[in-house]
């Protein structure tokens, strides 16, 4: 068990440092996509010839192999965490955008002529009426997107132990030290696993309105024996 934790000097980092350097490259993109894709989705709610091109270069986008993304961008940010940031925060808007869109769409046309007669504008009425209602989408996608990114980070190794956890498994086959790789594996997976937890913690907590599983499970039978 000792030799599980037991982190080789050339990582520069213990267990614990390595893995809030891989929260740090997983989540700080998810946030960038994020604020990238509030903007970008609103416009495609508003102007719906504009979605398809848009979801369609996003797609394109995420269909680059990251490899390939950072040899096109080593050559401007080195081999640093910016190098693996970027592409995750590229990734995330094909899960996000969609997300957010599908979300803002939902909001019942009744509940935006309110807000339009009680003098919302464009901007108050997104922010304070229609990304309430679309958080239960939006959480949706933010999971998808955080396990994802959760996931990416350890191809960061390839480019100077830019991996964070991902970098044990470099290790391993160079060290021949197995425990190393499932080490990155479990932990990787452990990571995964609780930051989905919370963000599903952080739905219930803005969305009280909104049944839980058991419950939502209760009102479906109940719906089917109807």
């Amino acid at each position: 068990m000792n030799r599980f934790f037991d982190i080789p000097s050339d990582l520069q980092h213990d267990w614990f440092g390595l893995i809030v350097l891989h929260l740090r490259e997983a989540l700080l993109p998810v946030l960038g996509g994020l604020l990238l894709a509030l903007p970008l989705a609103q416009l495609c709610a508003r102007l719906r010839w504009l979605y398809p091109p848009v979801l369609w270069v996003t797609t394109v986008l995420y269909a680059i192999p990251s490899l390939a993304f950072f040899v096109v961008l080593i050559d401007y940010t080195g081999q640093t965490e910016l190098t693996v940031m970027i592409p995750l925060t590229v990734y995330t808007l094909v899960v996000l955008v969609p997300a957010i869109v599908d979300g803002v769409r939902s909001v019942p046309q009744e509940t935006l002529a309110a807000a339009t007669a009680m003098g919302f504008g464009p901007v108050r009425r997104y922010v304070q009426v229609q990304l309430p209602i679309a958080t239960p989408a939006i959480i949706a996608g933010l999971r998808v997107a955080t396990v994802s990114s959760i996931s990416l980070v350890s191809v960061g190794m390839l480019i100077g132990n830019q991996g964070a956890l991902g970098n044990l498994l470099h290790d391993a086959q160079i060290y021949n030290r197995p425990e190393l790789a499932w080490n990155s594996v479990l932990t990787t997976a452990a990571l995964a696993v609780l930051v989905d937890a919370l963000l599903v913690g952080v739905r219930v907590l803005l969305t009280p309105w909104m049944p839980s599983g058991a419950a939502a499970a209760r009102t479906r039978k109940e719906a089917a024996a109807r």
